[in-house]
């Protein structure tokens, strides 16, 4: 390969991932290109010999959401495996979740399995997100991957791959309902333990239509007023995002409008969901960690809920009095993630990771972040809290909200962003010390996080690098109104100060 190609496929590489532009726009060229596809297809075969150890004649399973361009991606990997002498099974419409279960099920018993996928964002991208038995891909994984991006790394000789055709999601979506009617004691229809129960789907035209009628349905709960549930790339409704207000606004309009018992949104590929109850109250973000936490503390008492490091000083309190322990970490799902299996095998026992942006992932459940799982986990306790006229927002009633949440970005205009990065942290470290109404919060993994108070009113604040970006996100919280801008004007001068930073 010459430089400008290696270049071209290192840049498709978006940590533990691979996305790029798979449809051209007046802005945007393809850079997800079927040569490139196949040629990270023989990456991905070389990697499953050299470093996973996967010997003989390798199957993997492909699957996809609803983008527009993944049958164009799926031909292109499929024609580098075959020729890379993998065995491909085929199972189309797909979750990011049931790719890995594919690994994992008797019936299947794949070594690995790639699943075409680029989340919540736009049509016009496309990515691959890449699973073996023993969990997603690394960073580090991908570094390999698209080192090894060409045919030339291939063994000669080898027999052709093959290719069949199964239905996965079917098999994953009768795998969840039973694990929900194991997990459901009492109910007077073991089969239909959500009779009586009306529950709607908002897929948002993504890979979740399923959980509906295959799941839902069957375990006799009413599912209409649903929205959405048909596949389609155009994505015409809504970005399909929990954490999206027009997503979640959407989602409140439907539940109201049927007089469901709750609602359920996921994202793109599933991997992502949220909640609503009946009264349209969202339990996304901090609201839906409490009330993970909450469940899994009654089974777990003294485990420690990991999260990203932007949750709520609210959530921290209200783990922490249902028994808990938070440990706050790094931005993004691989992050908190390992982060939980690191705990465990040092002897702290943690049952979950995950993210205000619904990245949710269970130590019973592989510690595979799945928006479908969780939310099985959560009906659950739902089906045992609606006899006795309960809802889940009861389990939540003692958390505090903020009065006022912000997020703010602000780009660094520096050539060395991440250096400059650093130096603002460290400035802003210094300039914390030396103001009484603010300290430094001593338990934190990323950025400067600051507890307020005084003058500025009881909240916090979390400045960080972005993983990836020319970016310094920060997060505020206050709890009284007009608190933010409190914090704000007292940093004013301190940011004005600061010329490569664009505020």
């Amino acid at each position: 390969m010459n430089q400008s190609e290696v270049k071209a496929l290192e840049a498709l590489q978006n940590g533990s991932d691979i996305r790029g532009i798979a449809i051209a726009t007046e802005k945007y060229p393809i850079t997800l290109t079927d040569e490139r596809v196949e040629k990270i297809a023989y990456g991905f075969a070389k990697w499953l010999k050299a470093e996973k150890g996967v010997e003989n004649q390798a199957t993997v399973a492909i699957g996809h959401d609803s983008r527009l361009s993944a049958e164009r991606l799926k031909a292109a990997l499929i024609k580098g495996l075959l020729v890379a002498g993998i065995d491909v099974v085929d199972v189309g419409l797909a979750t990011t979740p049931a790719m890995f279960m594919a690994t994992q099920y008797e019936n299947y018993n794949c070594d690995a399995g790639i699943m075409i996928t680029a989340s919540h964002l736009p049509f016009m991208y496309n990515g691959l997100k890449l699973f073996t038995k023993s969990g997603g891909a690394e960073h580090e994984d991908i570094d390999y991957i698209v080192s090894h991006a060409d045919k030339s790394f291939i063994e000669t000789g080898l027999s052709a791959g093959k290719v069949t055709k199964q239905d996965l999601l079917s098999t994953y979506a009768a795998d969840l309902t039973a694990k929900i009617r194991a997990g459901i004691t009492g109910a007077a229809d073991k089969m239909k333990p959500l009779e009586g129960s009306h529950i709607i789907v908002d897929a948002g035209n993504g890979a979740g239509g399923f959980f509906a009628e295959k799941v839902l349905a069957e375990l006799g709960a009413d599912i209409s007023g649903s929205q959405f549930l048909e596949s389609d790339g155009h994505f015409p409704n809504h970005i399909p995002n929990p954490d999206n207000e027009e997503a979640m606004a959407s989602l409140k309009k439907a539940v109201l409008a049927s007089g469901a018992d709750l609602g359920v949104i996921f994202d793109t590929d599933v991997d992502r969901s949220a909640i609503m109850d009946k009264n349209g109250e969202s339990l996304n973000r901090n609201p839906l960690i409490a009330v993970i936490s909450s469940i899994i503390l009654q089974e777990k008492p003294g485990t420690t809920i990991v999260t990203d490091s932007t949750t709520s000083g609210h959530l921290q309190a209200f783990i922490e009095e249902k028994g808990g322990k938070q440990h706050r970490f790094k931005r993004g799902y691989r992050n908190v993630i390992n982060e939980a299996l690191r705990l465990n095998r040092e002897g702290t026992p943690s049952e979950i990771a995950i993210e205000v942006s619904g990245h949710a992932a269970l130590k019973e459940n592989y510690f595979l972040d799945d928006g479908a799982y969780l939310i099985a986990k959560i009906l659950m306790t739902y089906a045992t809290l609606r006899k006795s006229d309960q809802d889940l927002a009861d389990l939540i009633a003692d958390l505090k909200e903020p009065a006022e949440s912000e997020e703010i970005r602000l780009n660094i205009t520096a050539t060395d962003f991440k250096a400059y990065g650093q130096e603002v942290l460290a400035d802003l470290q210094k300039f914390v010390e030396a103001d009484t109404d603010m300290s430094l919060e001593p338990e934190n993994l990323e950025g400067i996080r600051v507890n307020t108070s005084g003058a500025l009113g009881e909240g916090w604040f979390l400045l960080r690098m972005s993983l990836h970006e020319p970016v310094m996100p920060m997060n505020l919280e206050s709890d009284e109104v007009g608190g933010i801008l409190k914090v704000k004007e007292r940093l004013a001068d301190f940011f004005a100060s600061r010329a490569e930073l664009n505020v």
